[in-house]
């Protein structure tokens, strides 16, 4: 089975933006954040994606991957 990899981390890079900015943007505690940016949550809420989404000027494929098994 293929799994799905959260590039959270690679965005907030590529836009230069701090876990603590894009928490206040996002209005999602740091704590939950950093369990999104490190890939170590199993679910998300379209809502926070959605909020993700507009703080960072992406869509939800810049920040979820599929990745087939191999």
């Amino acid at each position: 089975m293929g799994k799905i990899v959260l590039r959270l981390d690679r965005v907030m890079a590529d836009r230069k933006m701090s876990l603590n900015e894009l928490s206040e943007k996002v209005g999602v505690a740091n704590v939950n954040l950093s369990k999104l940016k490190n890939g170590h949550v199993s679910a998300i809420r379209f809502s926070t994606l959605i909020a993700l989404c507009e703080a960072l000027h992406c869509q939800p494929g810049d920040i979820i991957e599929y990745q087939p098994e191999e």
